[in-house]
């Protein structure tokens, strides 16, 4: 899930609706959690540590993107994160082959927030991703 319109919401607004999100039986990942676009877009304001206690909670993740135009969650929210328990999903965003070359800068995002593979979803075995699987599609 992500947030592609109503930018400009006010903070409490845009919290609240992501959260909400978070509440759909088929929520699982919330994908560029700040909407940022490095020269090209602010973060729209959200509550990002509300926002990792509401994923804690419901254990879903929150995606590292790594399109060099995002890397969002910034080193900083990564490290928040790790902090509160909270796991990601390392993601190139692919819109075409030579996008999968990007895994490395968001591998890069998270160890500069000092995430360890125990904190990222797709370090897991085949057997964990598919119990994953099973669990976001019943």
């Amino acid at each position: 899930c992500a947030i592609h319109y109503k930018f400009n919401l006010p903070r409490a607004k845009q919290t609240e609706r992501i959260i909400r999100a978070m509440d759909h039986p088929a929520f699982s990942i919330l994908a560029h959690p700040t909407g940022r676009m490095i020269n090209e877009r602010e973060p729209y304001e959200i509550d990002m540590e509300q926002i990792m206690a509401a994923a804690l909670e419901r254990g879903c993740y929150l995606e590292v993107n790594a399109q060099p135009v995002r890397l969002d969650l910034n080193d900083r929210h990564c490290k928040m994160a790790k902090d509160m328990g909270v796991k990601v999903v390392i993601s190139t965003d692919a819109h075409r082959t030579t996008d999968l070359d990007f895994m490395r800068f968001g591998v890069g995002q998270a160890r500069r927030g000092w995430l360890e593979p125990e904190d990222v979803l797709n370090t897991r075995s085949l057997k964990e991703l598919k119990k994953f699987l099973r669990r976001t599609s019943s």
